[in-house]
């Protein structure tokens, strides 16, 4: 290739680190392989999500609850805004951003499992005390965890 030839959208493949680290004689050298074609950034893979021990997990509370109401959020169309029974003695409102998904009237008496001991936050003016899970499969299209078959409110899933 001469300097200066190199046309806009051509690739060009990557031959591995321009400066290889330096490894002290008592480690062993491994050689790191290079890649076989270029990756383009519309291909690159996300960031791994960091690995959490057992005492981390231990620390969300995951509970099976009843939904009891279901509205559209007032101040936004992607969210609704739900009433859960988890067996306490007042229903919990979770905010949530499935309303593109779900319609509200499909939801009353759905059972659901949500992370019970969030740190209440403000949505759009509306307080969500918990987080519902659901599995997220493209774009407007998700599916809602729930038991297999019914559980008490207030469950802890584990």
């Amino acid at each position: 290739m001469i300097w200066g030839e190199l046309r806009s959208g051509n690739s060009v493949a990557a031959e591995g680190p321009i400066f290889p680290r330096i490894q002290p004689a008592s480690e062993p050298v491994t050689e790191t392989p290079a890649p076989s074609a270029c990756v383009k950034p519309d291909e690159t893979h996300a960031e791994e999500t960091p690995l959490i021990t057992i005492e981390d997990f231990s620390k969300i509370q995951l509970k099976v609850g009843t939904v009891t109401a279901a509205e559209k959020h007032p101040k936004a169309d992607k969210l609704l805004k739900l009433k859960v029974d988890i067996g306490e003695a007042e229903p919990r409102q979770i905010i949530a951003g499935i309303a593109a998904v779900y319609p509200p009237e499909l939801l009353v008496g759905r059972q659901i499992v949500i992370v019970a001991n969030l740190t209440p936050a403000k949505l759009r003016g509306e307080l969500s005390q918990g987080m519902l899970l659901a599995a997220d499969m493209g774009e407007n299209s998700m599916s809602l965890l729930s038991p297999d078959k019914n559980a008490p409110n207030g469950s802890k899933v584990r």
